[in-house]
Protein backbone atom coordinates (compact mmCIF):
# COMPACT_ATOMS: atom_id res chain seq x y z
CA UNK A 1 0.00 0.00 0.00
CA UNK A 2 1.34 3.15 -0.85
CA UNK A 3 1.64 6.03 1.74
CA UNK A 4 0.58 9.49 0.73
CA UNK A 5 4.81 10.52 0.75
CA UNK A 6 4.82 7.95 -1.60
CA UNK A 7 2.25 9.38 -3.83
CA UNK A 8 3.23 12.89 -3.51
CA UNK A 9 6.69 11.84 -4.62
CA UNK A 10 5.18 9.90 -7.35
CA UNK A 11 2.94 12.71 -8.56
CA UNK A 12 5.83 15.45 -8.52
CA UNK A 13 8.43 12.60 -10.48
CA UNK A 14 5.51 12.06 -13.45
CA UNK A 15 4.88 15.98 -13.11
CA UNK A 16 8.48 16.80 -13.38
CA UNK A 17 8.69 14.55 -16.51
CA UNK A 18 5.66 15.67 -18.16
CA UNK A 19 7.03 19.38 -17.86
CA UNK A 20 10.69 17.85 -19.98
CA UNK A 21 8.43 16.66 -22.51
CA UNK A 22 6.65 20.08 -22.80
CA UNK A 23 10.16 21.88 -23.10
CA UNK A 24 11.19 19.47 -25.35
CA UNK A 25 8.28 20.24 -27.53
CA UNK A 26 8.81 23.62 -27.60
CA UNK A 27 12.73 23.87 -28.38
CA UNK A 28 11.69 21.47 -31.18
CA UNK A 29 8.98 23.56 -32.50
CA UNK A 30 10.95 26.71 -31.96
CA UNK A 31 13.77 24.92 -34.16
CA UNK A 32 11.33 23.94 -36.77
CA UNK A 33 9.39 27.49 -36.58
CA UNK A 34 13.27 28.93 -37.00
CA UNK A 35 13.54 26.72 -40.19
CA UNK A 36 10.61 27.73 -41.86
CA UNK A 37 10.51 31.51 -41.23
CA UNK A 38 14.21 31.55 -42.74
CA UNK A 39 12.82 29.72 -45.91
CA UNK A 40 10.16 32.14 -46.67
CA UNK A 41 12.60 35.18 -45.64
CA UNK A 42 15.07 33.24 -48.22
CA UNK A 43 11.85 33.22 -50.69
CA UNK A 44 11.02 36.66 -50.00
CA UNK A 45 14.49 37.88 -50.24
CA UNK A 46 14.80 36.16 -54.01
CA UNK A 47 11.93 38.13 -55.08
CA UNK A 48 12.52 41.57 -56.88
CA UNK A 49 9.11 43.38 -56.40
CA UNK A 50 9.53 42.44 -52.96
CA UNK A 51 13.05 43.68 -52.64
CA UNK A 52 12.23 46.94 -54.37
CA UNK A 53 8.67 48.02 -51.90
CA UNK A 54 11.05 46.33 -48.93
CA UNK A 55 14.19 49.21 -49.70
CA UNK A 56 11.16 51.56 -50.17
CA UNK A 57 9.72 51.10 -46.97
CA UNK A 58 13.20 51.16 -45.31
CA UNK A 59 13.43 54.72 -46.80
CA UNK A 60 10.13 56.09 -45.77
CA UNK A 61 10.92 54.22 -42.07
CA UNK A 62 14.21 55.93 -42.07
CA UNK A 63 12.25 59.37 -43.18
CA UNK A 64 9.47 58.65 -40.46
CA UNK A 65 12.01 58.04 -37.67
CA UNK A 66 13.41 61.48 -37.98
CA UNK A 67 10.44 63.53 -38.45
CA UNK A 68 9.27 62.42 -35.42
CA UNK A 69 12.90 62.65 -34.04
CA UNK A 70 13.06 66.24 -34.66
CA UNK A 71 9.55 66.93 -33.55
CA UNK A 72 10.11 65.32 -30.09
CA UNK A 73 13.03 67.85 -29.35
CA UNK A 74 10.98 70.74 -29.65
CA UNK A 75 10.80 71.37 -25.49
CA UNK A 76 6.79 70.59 -25.04
CA UNK A 77 7.20 67.46 -26.85
CA UNK A 78 10.30 66.44 -25.28
CA UNK A 79 8.92 67.28 -21.78
CA UNK A 80 5.59 64.84 -22.87
CA UNK A 81 8.19 62.19 -23.74
CA UNK A 82 9.90 62.05 -20.63
CA UNK A 83 6.54 62.47 -18.85
CA UNK A 84 5.30 59.06 -20.61
CA UNK A 85 8.87 57.37 -20.28
CA UNK A 86 8.89 58.19 -16.43
CA UNK A 87 4.89 57.16 -15.78
CA UNK A 88 5.85 53.81 -17.52
CA UNK A 89 8.63 53.02 -15.19
CA UNK A 90 6.32 53.97 -12.44
CA UNK A 91 3.75 52.01 -13.67
CA UNK A 92 6.10 48.52 -14.35
CA UNK A 93 7.27 48.66 -10.80
CA UNK A 94 3.51 49.18 -9.33
CA UNK A 95 2.60 46.23 -10.96
CA UNK A 96 5.96 44.23 -9.88
CA UNK A 97 4.70 45.38 -6.30
CA UNK A 98 1.16 44.34 -7.08
CA UNK A 99 2.19 41.09 -7.94
CA UNK A 100 3.93 40.41 -4.59
CA UNK A 101 1.09 41.64 -2.63
CA UNK A 102 -1.76 39.73 -4.41
CA UNK A 103 0.78 36.39 -3.85
CA UNK A 104 0.84 37.39 -0.35
CA UNK A 105 -2.66 38.00 0.22
CA UNK A 106 -4.08 35.48 -1.56
CA UNK A 107 -1.72 32.71 0.83
CA UNK A 108 -2.76 34.52 3.59
CA UNK A 109 -6.82 35.07 3.12
CA UNK A 110 -6.48 31.03 1.21
CA UNK A 111 -9.12 33.08 -1.55
CA UNK A 112 -7.78 34.47 -5.28
CA UNK A 113 -10.54 36.73 -5.51
CA UNK A 114 -10.12 40.50 -4.00
CA UNK A 115 -12.80 43.63 -4.80
CA UNK A 116 -11.18 46.77 -5.89
CA UNK A 117 -12.01 50.29 -4.58
CA UNK A 118 -14.63 50.09 -7.34
CA UNK A 119 -16.35 46.74 -6.00
CA UNK A 120 -15.39 45.52 -8.88
CA UNK A 121 -14.48 41.60 -7.87
CA UNK A 122 -10.94 40.61 -9.55
CA UNK A 123 -9.44 37.24 -9.74
CA UNK A 124 -5.62 36.62 -9.22
CA UNK A 125 -4.22 35.19 -11.83
CA UNK A 126 0.04 33.52 -11.77
CA UNK A 127 1.76 33.26 -15.24
CA UNK A 128 4.50 31.06 -14.53
CA UNK A 129 7.20 30.43 -17.13
CA UNK A 130 10.75 28.47 -17.69
CA UNK A 131 13.90 30.75 -18.27
CA UNK A 132 17.87 29.44 -18.62
CA UNK A 133 19.31 29.93 -15.85
CA UNK A 134 22.42 31.98 -17.92
CA UNK A 135 19.47 34.24 -19.32
CA UNK A 136 18.21 35.78 -16.34
CA UNK A 137 21.63 36.35 -15.12
CA UNK A 138 22.24 38.50 -17.78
Amino acid sequence: MDTPGDTSAQVLLDLEALIKTHVANIDTGKSELKKLKEMLTSALENDETYRLHNEEAKKSAKQKAATKYQIIQQQQNRELDEKIKSLSTEIKELDTALSDYLREYARMSGTNEIETSDGEVREIVYVAKLVKKSSRAK
